[in-house]
């Protein structure tokens, strides 16, 4: 780690972390990011996204630059072009949309294989959103039905979520943000 990095350690600014927030369309992932963000930020009506946004918001010590892609199968490859960026990844799942399911885990198991994120240890967290959907699947549900105990090299989390209310969100941040201090803690050691 850098005199700088130390610098800002010492001083408590914000480090600025890129996060990928995936997952099929329709799932909730800019509603989420929307809800994220301060009261005064958010926007009224959440549109889809096509190709990407990138919004930002902060933590009590992180200032997170998220990577708001598109879910709509024509616009899913260019998930792959952000990944040597990403220095953490939010995959947004639809835990009412039971028929896709399988497509979710099709595309979580593509990020998990490519090349630029297979070898990294880098955070996953993961938000089963539309909790409050009659019939939706619990978050141990979703775990199970995209294998996520396979996961054995790279830390990740699971939060049932509803976006439009918030619920749930705060927990996942959280978790986000402690794995990112701490891997944050862990290179600074290891430099030293």
């Amino acid at each position: 780690m850098g005199l700088f990095d130390k610098l800002v350690g010492w001083l408590r600014l914000k480090k600025e972390v890129n996060v990928l927030c995936l997952g099929l369309d329709n799932s909730g992932k800019t509603t989420i990011i929307n809800k994220l963000k301060p009261s005064n930020a958010q926007v009224q009506d959440i549109v889809p996204t096509i190709g990407f946004n990138i919004e930002k918001f902060k933590t009590s010590s992180l200032s997170f630059t998220v990577f708001d892609m598109s879910g709509q199968g024509r616009y899913r490859n260019l998930w792959e072009h952000y990944f040597k960026e990403g220095q953490a990844i939010i995959f947004v799942i639809d835990s009412a949309d039971k028929l896709r399911m399988v497509v979710a885990k099709e595309e979580l198991d593509n990020l998990l294989n490519h090349p630029d994120i297979k070898h990294r240890r880098i955070p996953i967290l993961f938000f089963a959103n539309k909790m409050d959907v009659r019939d939706a699947l619990s978050s141990v549900k979703v775990s199970q039905l995209l294998c996520l105990e396979n996961i054995k090299d790279k830390p990740w989390h699971i939060c049932a979520t509803d976006a439009i209310k918030g619920e749930g969100l705060q927990e996942g941040v959280d978790w986000l943000q402690d794995q990112i201090m701490q891997s944050n803690q862990n290179n600074e050691n290891v430099s030293v």
